[in-house]
């Protein structure tokens, strides 16, 4: 009887432990890296950057662009490493690496030294994601299973998203703040947010690693006949095709994220009826909540994704699920409602993060099928780190630039209709590629 026809065991305890670390980390990931849209503009004026200038805007475009174009390169590497030494022992090396630079990021004492350790914290999530992919795809050969565990254990990406809200308001609550100690000789609210992302940490550093090494690739490494990853062989023409389209896009899938959805907590304190409050406390309330409608639709969006990826046989069929109506539903969040107004914002940006955010679990379940045990690693690497993480994350910045050109009577407008020219240019590029979108030729993960 075949894996894929055999009826599934239950889980065993150290499966169950597995799927906990790998859900913990996943949420940590997003948790660390959805911290910075809240905390940027309170951290620029703790230095004297006020909004909207030239030298904010400047400081905005090199945080969004520069720790993702040191974590793409340097994950890049990862990748490679995690299959030349092995899943489990660079999955370790990760997670101590973005642990220490989050905490050393709190207290940073200029946006230049912030800058730098968000580079460390990057380089660390982007090596851990790909790792972890790897990890538990070979853990759980069963094809369905394997889905489901991929599907479900990164939907807590969305449970780290939600904690960044309640962070957010949290450390900008008077009454709380009050008890926490001085950073710095200050009690400066977003220090308290950036150093909270260690917390999720402390459980992966102790167990991740006494857990099991992928079996497959350990044989084979004991073996000698484990293949030596290639870059290079990502671009022979048995893989050619794989690598470009997945790469071109994972970019669009992380350029509406970050070109759109990631610069609403910039519009949303300056919009109407909320630029008005008085009270610094009220206007982070109603930032919060935007942000906690945005992460329960990427949330729901990834229990979905997770839930049709056993469903759904073709992998293009499964991805346009998403993209066909976000191709329409995400550029007119921001034309309309994200200007002036809030109620149906609210509403608007549950469904842009729906479709948007089920897509990176797409890719944690598709590249694993699509690369041998050798490759796995590099070629998710390259199109999640590269195609992601450098090309994807530069959407921001091209949102920025583009607020020169575009009509408006504040920068919070301008911004708004930037974030909709963009996320409608990457929604249409990805709705093309997805023709040449290579389907996996078998369920079972290719071994050679």
């Amino acid at each position: 009887m075949s894996t894929s026809s055999a009826a599934p065991q239950k889980l065993t305890a150290v499966q169950w432990l597995i799927c906990t670390m790998a859900a913990i980390g996943f949420a940590f990931d997003i948790y660390v890296l959805l911290m910075l849209p809240p905390v940027l503009k309170p951290m620029l004026d703790t230095f004297g950057i006020e909004f909207g200038t030239d030298a904010y805007k400047s400081w905005t475009w090199q945080l969004f662009f520069i720790p993702a174009l040191f974590g793409g390169v340097f994950g890049l590497l990862g990748g490679y490493l995690t299959d030349l030494l092995g899943r489990r022992r660079i999955l370790t090396w990760s997670i101590l690496l973005y642990a220490f630079s989050t905490l050393a990021a709190g207290f940073c004492t200029s946006p230049g030294m912030f800058l730098f350790f968000r580079c460390a914290t990057f380089v660390g999530v982007c090596v851990e994601f790909v790792a972890a992919v790897a990890w538990l795809a070979e853990l759980f050969p069963d094809p369905k299973r394997r889905e489901a565990v991929l599907g479900y254990t990164q939907a807590f990406s969305s449970i780290g998203g939600l904690l960044v809200p309640g962070a957010h308001w949290l450390a900008h609550n008077p009454s709380f703040a009050q008890y926490l100690p001085q950073i710095l000789g200050a009690h400066d609210a977003w220090r308290y947010e950036v150093i909270s992302g260690v917390i999720p940490a402390i459980p992966l550093i102790i167990i991740r690693p006494f857990l099991p090494e992928s079996p497959e690739w350990q044989r084979k490494k004991l073996a000698g006949t484990l293949k030596r990853p290639s870059i290079r062989e990502l671009f022979q023409p048995a893989y050619r095709r794989t690598t470009l389209v997945t790469t071109l896009m994972f970019a669009c899938s992380f350029g509406a994220a970050f070109g759109a959805i990631q610069q609403l907590p910039q519009i949303v304190p300056n919009m109407p009826g909320v630029a008005t409050l008085s009270k610094p406390v009220e206007k982070e309330g109603v930032v919060k909540n935007v942000l906690f409608s945005q992460e329960i639709g990427g949330l729901v969006g990834r229990c979905a994704l997770a839930v049709l990826a056993v469903r759904i046989v073709s992998r293009q069929g499964l991805l346009r699920v998403f993209q066909v109506p976000g191709l329409v539903v995400v550029p007119l969040v921001f034309f309309y409602p994200a200007k002036d107004n809030l109620n149906l914002l609210l509403v608007g940006i549950f469904f842009a993060s729906f479709f948007t955010i089920a897509q990176f679990s797409f890719w944690g379940n598709y590249l694993p099928r699509v690369y041998p045990l050798h490759l796995r690693g590099t070629g998710e690497s390259f199109a999640a780190n590269i195609g992601g993480r450098v090309i994807g994350t530069s959407a921001a910045v091209l949102t920025t630039k583009l607020t020169a050109w575009m009509p408006g009577s504040t920068y919070s407008i301008k911004l708004a209709n930037a974030a909709a020219a963009v996320a409608l240019l990457v929604y249409a590029v990805g709705s093309l590629a997805c023709f040449w979108l290579p389907e996996p030729k078998h369920e079972e993960l290719p071994e050679d």
